[in-house]
């Protein structure tokens, strides 16, 4: 893919249909439809439904919180009545809000399922580090007026990395089965006066990492040693944890699948990093027993492994 493939007005696409979605989320109550507050997918749903002059049902690859931006969500639907590629992307964007658009659309397997074939998720936390108070850049980043040690905060997140016990930094109130999640990486660096924490795991808890990124900060800070984080893990209480980041300065950033479905490769974002250069899938992922079990695997199958 690149950055300026035109888009198929003449074949019709049918069946089971992915879809890349972008969004700011500042003024939606997360990524779930609910049915007292804005949501991404009751945006989305509408406005697909405009195209198909008929209800759509939509599944995402994962459920952002409120305020929690993505530069590439991905999601599924069965298109219950055929338009081509240009029309369901214009058609969407048309009625859809200035805060979400749709990138780009492709026809799955029908057992392709955004959420449920998903290998790994990975997100990237945006800390803008500097003493005077952002403008341009404050609905998108988390403002720390205090002098950072990125290099500190890299060396303590290596604690995270692999497969543990993350209760330590899920929320009170999350609901999953297990607080166990594998890390594939994750990376502190420093670009500029932006300090982006980068993470990608095959799932992630409530808050898992907004409350990561909590105890980052203040190893940051210097107000916790370097050891803190992984003195925090083998904890596993949240009551003995950090502080819980913003959801502002959080973007999910990508959604990996067996290469067998070719979805479309774009930059990673958000747009204040894309001069790094990263493209999607240039990570490798490790080998785990949920990476065995999803790769080239029918949904019905998927649906016995662990989230």
């Amino acid at each position: 893919m690149t950055l300026f493939d035109r888009f198929d007005e003449k074949t019709p696409l049918t069946g089971r249909l992915a879809m890349g979605i972008e969004y700011d989320g500042t003024h939606y109550c997360g990524f779930q439809r609910l049915s007292h507050a804005a949501s991404v997918q009751g945006a989305l749903e509408k406005a697909l439904a405009r195209v198909a002059n008929t209800p759509v049902r939509i599944h995402a690859s994962g459920r952002t919180d409120s305020g929690v931006h993505a530069t590439r969500q991905v999601i599924h639907f069965d298109a219950p009545v055929p338009r081509s590629e240009k029309s369901w992307i214009f058609g969407a964007n048309t009625h859809l809000p200035r805060d979400i658009a749709v990138r780009w659309v492709k026809p799955v397997p029908d057992d392709f399922h955004s959420r449920l074939s998903a290998l790994a998720r990975r997100y990237r936390y945006l800390l803008i580090n500097q003493l005077n108070r952002p403008v341009l850049e404050r609905a998108n980043v988390t403002w720390c007026r205090d002098p950072l040690d990125a290099d500190a905060m890299h060396r303590a997140a290596q604690a995270l990395v692999g497969e543990h016990d993350f209760s330590s930094f899920r929320a009170a109130g999350c609901r999953s089965k297990s607080p166990f999640r594998h890390m594939h990486f994750l990376e502190v660096k420093r670009h500029g006066s932006l300090v982006v924490v980068d993470i990608q795991g095959n799932a992630f808890l409530h808050h898992m990492i907004r409350n990561i990124v909590g105890a980052l900060v203040s190893v940051g800070r210097g107000t916790r040693d370097e050891a803190w984080v992984e003195r925090l893990l083998a904890l596993q209480d949240r009551k003995q944890g950090d502080v819980t980041a913003p959801a502002c300065g959080l973007h999910f950033v990508d959604s990996r699948y067996d290469e067998a479905f070719a979805l479309p490769e774009e930059p990673l974002g958000p747009g204040l990093l894309l001069s790094t250069g990263e493209w999607t899938g240039e990570r490798s992922i490790p080998d785990s027993r949920m990476v065995r079990l999803r790769r080239g695997r029918p949904r019905r199958a998927a649906q016995e492994d662990v989230s």
